[in-house]
């Protein structure tokens, strides 16, 4: 919107746009479509990202991230949004990033937190099950300790970075007996791992270049000393307390899409003519765009004031999930709506609009269903 600006950015988050921005046309704009086509990223596009400081930027310097607040981390996601960029799950390696500083022994910090900021360990989190999807505490993979080591069975399905990712935090049941106490994150690094395979990236509606694969463990061998935290049983607790910045990093992305699409489409009705005049000047394109880019609007200072929240430490679940939530289904209205005033050429994936349709529409699946959101929403009332 004219004249609004995020209350969370300062002049060094405004230098760090351009240099994200430059480098995303740069370096990943030209690999978008074969990206699409093979279904992944590049393994180099990590390194690349890494020497550039798109990864990690608000962990420590010490551990070899940027030092910075969650709002460079944004900034990252924002301008992968703008350009169309879906495939490169950046996210996921924050999240864990942050599951490392959480929960982490100093020893696994020193160890992987230096190598995901340079892009040369790719990262992701092994939750759902093909039986088990939002309900964590039922999942079946289990590790058995059997010496210095855990004997891991099981499978894993929709894991984001499955298909390049080298180290996986795997939610597994280090005790059966018990449900959210029997659940430990093993760190498995997959390169040599006898018993450990995957399959090639799913083939789905949307985000087609980023390799969401399923994942199987047959007698897969792991160090004790690889669970998170050095403590077992310790799992369910981990993931529960981090959810809320992955869920407002969905919130942040379909905001962005939600922009994006409303720019596009405003160049687009500007310049498209039909029984003699521009689609900008028929009522009922404006007033959609209007309405569109209020709720935007509305979206993007909700958005920010989570965002300031996080960066002081006092964003709480409930309002995490109500962004993740809200933003998702507000964002595909628009998305749909903008399409529409596209016509034909909204169908066709040649324009950026038909991207974020698609895309965005696992927004509202993925981190945890929205009808779960509500749920949990329901339980702060």
């Amino acid at each position: 919107m004219q004249g609004y600006r995020s209350s969370w950015l300062t002049a060094e988050h405004d230098l760090y746009r351009d240099n994200v921005r430059r480098f995303v046309e740069t370096e990943f704009v030209p690999a978008r479509e074969r990206w699409i086509e093979q279904g992944h990223s590049d393994p180099s596009a990590w390194r690349q990202a890494g020497e550039a400081g798109l990864l990690c930027p608000d962990i420590p310097t010490e551990y070899g991230g940027g030092g910075a607040d969650f709002g460079f981390d944004a900034i990252v996601y924002e301008e992968l949004g703008r350009a169309c960029v879906s495939g490169f799950g950046c996210a996921i390696q924050s999240i864990v990033a942050h599951y490392f500083m959480a929960y982490a022994t100093e020893e696994q910090k020193q160890k992987y937190l230096p190598r995901m900021a340079s892009g040369d360990i790719i990262t992701s989190i092994a939750m759902t099950e093909p039986g088990t999807g939002s309900d964590l505490q039922a999942v079946k993979t289990r590790a058995v300790r059997d010496g210095d080591h855990y004997v891991v069975n099981g499978s894993k399905t929709f894991i984001t970075n499955g298909y390049n990712a080298n180290l996986i935090v795997l939610v597994c049941k280090t005790n059966p007996a018990e449900r959210a106490k029997g659940i430990s994150l093993l760190l498995v690094e997959t390169d040599g791992l006898d018993g450990f395979r995957r399959g090639k990236p799913l083939k789905k509606i949307g985000m087609k270049a980023q390799d969401t694969s399923e994942l199987f463990f047959d007698d897969c061998r792991v160090p004790v000393g690889n669970v998170l935290g050095g403590v077992e049983g310790q799992g369910f607790y981990q993931l529960m307390s981090q959810l809320g910045r992955e869920r407002l990093m969905i919130g942040l992305q379909s905001v962005t899409a939600m922009e994006s699409a409303v720019h596009h489409t405003l160049e687009y009705v500007r310049q498209r003519e039909a029984f003699g005049q521009k689609l900008f000047d028929f009522q009922n394109t404006r007033f959609t765009l209007v309405e569109c880019a209020t709720e935007a609007h509305i979206a993007r200072v909700f958005v920010d004031d989570c965002i300031t929240r996080l960066i002081e430490g006092k964003l709480d679940s409930a309002t995490a999930s109500m962004a993740k939530y809200w933003c998702s289904e507000k964002a595909q209205e628009a998305i749909h709506r903008c399409l529409q005033l596209h016509g034909g050429y909204g169908y066709i994936m040649d324009y950026p609009i038909a991207h974020y349709f698609a895309d965005n529409r696992v927004s509202m699946i993925y981190g945890g269903s929205n009808e779960i959101m509500k749920e949990l929403i329901a339980r702060s009332l």
